[in-house]
């Protein structure tokens, strides 16, 4: 397939309006990932969240240039909050990262969540694939950062980092959030700030509290202290230690053999995405365009019935196979 053989070689605007079309959700562009998955499984592919104003995209940039300066091929997928208005991005991560812009090794995209749950739009996973038969050896996916929902990118990473700053007043709710759970590697953003050294002794409680189970083959995380970004020399010795750790973490996968278990989840979310994609959407669409959705919503307001029921009759009339 030609257009298959253009992203191998690398072709940025091939691979851009693919992306595109799969967030549009264009059955064309199905067709293409049919053929560019079979050829995936070959980059390293790191996530990272965290709360909204943690330095996150400042971090991505830093570790780009980090990646860079080992001759690492790098893609970037930024997801954005959505526009309610318009569906669209509308923060554009890649304004950030401007100064790799003109780097042949370096991919920058950004996606919209348009109201996906976990702060990640459902063509992330399709994205990653893309990247990663165009070559790209490092893969960051950063987040949208909306706390609790944050942890769907455990499914599509093999490294997460949770990056936390000191000084928001707000460390106990983000080790209730969940986001904790999850990190392979904690970074102390911005780690000249006062509150600092309270932060870093409230995660070594919180993961002296977790079980040795918890640990995978026995890698505890560990917590990068990040300096000032304007801080060149402090910034740039912090962010060797951070990629550093994160190679050693993924060293440390392969070798207890884990690796497996991680492409094992995200397989599966990414069975699951697909069937919603193929049976859902269909249903959604058609009560939609027939007017059975609106006439639905009018019973649910006016208590003629229950969200439960309208669903059964749905599924009775679609999905006959169910015996509901």
């Amino acid at each position: 397939m030609e257009r298959v053989k253009r992203i191998q070689a690398g072709d940025v605007r091939t691979a851009s309006r693919l992306i595109r079309n799969l967030e549009d959700g264009m059955v064309e562009a199905r067709s293409t990932i049919k053929h560019i998955f079979p050829l995936t499984g070959k980059a390293n592919v790191l996530g990272i969240t965290g709360s909204p104003g943690a330095g996150k995209s400042t971090l991505v940039d830093g570790l780009v240039e980090s990646f860079r300066k080992k001759d690492k091929t790098v893609g970037v997928l930024a997801v954005d909050p959505t526009s309610p208005f318009t569906g669209g991005a509308i923060l554009g991560d890649r304004i950030r990262m401007q100064r790799h812009a003109e780097d042949p090794g370096v991919f920058v995209r950004s996606l919209a969540t348009r109201g996906a749950l976990g702060g990640l739009s459902r063509a992330v996973g399709d994205a990653i694939h893309i990247m990663d038969v165009m070559g790209k050896d490092m893969i960051i996916v950063e987040t949208v950062g909306t706390g609790q929902q944050e942890v769907d990118i455990i499914n599509h990473s093999h490294t997460v980092i949770v990056v936390l700053i000191p000084g928001m007043g707000d460390e106990i709710q983000a080790i209730k959030a969940g986001i904790m759970e999850i990190a392979d590697i904690f970074v102390i953003n911005k780690a000249d700030r006062e509150g600092s050294s309270k932060l870093r002794r409230e995660i070594m409680a919180m993961l002296d509290m977790a079980p040795p189970t918890a640990f995978a083959a026995g890698w505890r995380p560990p917590i990068i202290r990040v300096e000032n970004a304007f801080e060149p020399e402090g910034f740039a010795k912090s962010l060797e230690e951070l990629t550093s750790t994160i190679e050693k973490h993924y060293e440390h996968l392969v070798k207890h053999d884990l690796i497996g278990s991680r492409v094992r989840r995200k397989t599966v979310m990414e069975l699951n995405e697909a069937i919603r994609t193929c049976i859902l959407e269909p249903v959604l669409n058609r009560l939609i365009a027939n007017g059975e959705t609106e006439a639905m919503i009018e019973k649910l307001i006016n208590k003629e019935s229950d969200p439960y029921t309208l669903a059964e009759d749905v599924a009775r009339r679609y999905l006959k196979d169910l015996n509901l």
